[in-house]
């Protein structure tokens, strides 16, 4: 019985994919684990090293990419597991026995939709990996680490494949708790996301990236908040972003807040829908813990 699948979606990153695979080979080699990777168009040899190398893994190649949110979708109606674990191409485990610590973890609390793991970021490994952070209730996950219950997936929309990238986790959060279920963070599993997220404003697609984040917190506020909070959350954030990078003299910026904009009024049909809270649900909602990005050593 499959009671564990491994999802991973990615494109033209193939060193990185390489040595998540290895980390993963004790994982992989279980009988009661699954692995699904989604390949979105790749043209580093991606599709052809899994075949060569992971023939036991489920290979969805796309001639065409389809995008992140997409392929997540995709994978977590694909699988037959209990449990779907999803990693970034450059994300592996730190912890020890984290599929016994996840299993063990949803037995015990059923209302638990997603495990938000404890997440360190990083290019290289932490030299402490013990914490003393307890376990609890919290608003959201990180899509690069963290652990679906398929049966509560099932009884929830997708993620929305129109927001492209970023968004979706939060998205899902708004939606868990709107069907009365939890995201709980577990700090016994730890994750390592190989990243720099300092240097990426450096990266060419740094300005993409801006417009799709700033997006898809405006997409957000439209479909969840309360009507009577929207205004006055909308147009501060904006004000912070031109405060912040336009008034500063980062004039790609302004494009890139300009297109968020415009990409927020193209999909106003989108917003009306069931999904909206009520002011007393925004306010228990807001009473939880904020989510748990970042893991640094001393904590």
């Amino acid at each position: 019985m499959i009671v564990f699948s491994v999802l991973i979606t990615t494109k033209n990153r193939l060193t990185d994919l390489k040595y998540t695979l290895n980390s993963l080979q004790s994982i992989l080699s279980r009988q009661d684990v699954e692995c699904i990777i989604c390949d979105d168009a790749s043209t580093d040899g991606t599709a052809a090293f899994i075949k060569k190398e992971y023939p036991l893994i489920q290979l969805i190649e796309n001639k065409k990419s389809k995008g992140l949110i997409e392929n997540r979708n995709l994978m977590l109606n694909t699988t037959k597991a209990k449990y779907a674990i999803s990693l970034d191409d450059d994300s592996n485990f730190l912890s020890n026995n984290p599929l016994e610590t996840i299993k063990n973890y949803f037995e015990k609390n059923k209302e638990c939709a997603v495990i938000a793991c404890r997440i360190f970021w990083g290019r290289t490994k932490p030299e402490k990996t013990e914490t003393s952070l307890k376990t609890g209730i919290v608003k959201s996950f990180v899509g690069c680490g963290h652990v679906w219950n398929i049966e509560i997936w099932k009884s929830i929309d997708n993620y929305p494949n129109w927001f492209i990238f970023y968004g979706e986790e939060d998205y899902a959060a708004y939606t868990i708790f709107k069907n009365k279920k939890e995201v709980h963070y577990v700090p016994n599993v730890l994750i390592h996301h190989r990243v720099e997220v300092k240097k990426r404003k450096n990266n060419t697609d740094y300005y993409v990236r801006l417009r799709r984040s700033l997006r898809a917190g405006w997409y957000l506020y439209f479909i969840f908040y309360p009507l009577k909070l929207i205004p006055r959350k909308f147009f501060y954030t904006l004000w912070i972003q031109l405060k912040l990078k336009v008034f500063k003299g980062d004039l790609k910026a302004l494009g890139a807040i300009i297109l968020a904009l415009f990409d927020v009024l193209i999909n106003t049909p989108k917003y009306f829908n069931n999904k909206r809270l009520t002011l007393k649900e925004f306010r228990a909602f807001e009473a939880l813990e904020e989510t748990k990005i970042y893991w640094k050593p001393n904590e």
